[in-house]
């Protein structure tokens, strides 16, 4: 989860915070895959550890330490690989970028949070490079600009 501020028009994030895939312990989590996610979105998330599922108790935790400390949750964060190079063969035709997928689009619009991060990871030439791209709830891109202090 991305907590920060928001600083008149623009969203500052200060901290991610990270939570348990409910989709590994939480039956309800599972049967939600089962019957909606995987008939609309396809075979690739039958995989629990594809597409994190926050553990609610997780998201209240996170959400109650951000209050204690003013700040607030903004948002979420999630990373894309190159699954499309590196998984089975069924996978590969469905390239991930940076950009939302359309589960991506459903979460970000379900949601609503205002700033939703896609970190797209790859793996050329013998090195791991990355590419950042931030959206909002309507599923329209955001400028996002990094501070590596």
């Amino acid at each position: 989860m991305l907590l920060g501020r928001s600083a008149g028009a623009e969203a500052v994030v200060q901290e991610v915070a990270f939570g348990r895939n409910a989709r590994l312990t939480d039956p309800s989590a599972r049967a939600e895959f089962t019957s909606t996610i995987v008939p609309r979105f396809g075979t690739a998330y039958e995989n629990p550890v594809r597409a994190w599922w926050l553990d609610p108790a997780d998201l209240l935790a996170i959400t109650r330490a951000a209050d204690a400390r003013d700040l607030d949750v903004l948002g979420s964060i999630h990373l894309h690989p190159d699954w499309h190079r590196l998984g089975p063969e069924s996978e590969r035709d469905r390239p991930l970028s940076d950009s939302p997928t359309p589960m991506d689009e459903h979460m970000f619009r379900n949601s609503g949070w205002p700033v939703n991060v896609v970190c797209y990871l790859e793996r050329r030439h013998g090195g791991l490079y990355y590419s950042l791209a931030a959206w909002d709830a309507d599923c329209l891109r955001l400028p996002l600009r990094t501070n590596h202090s």
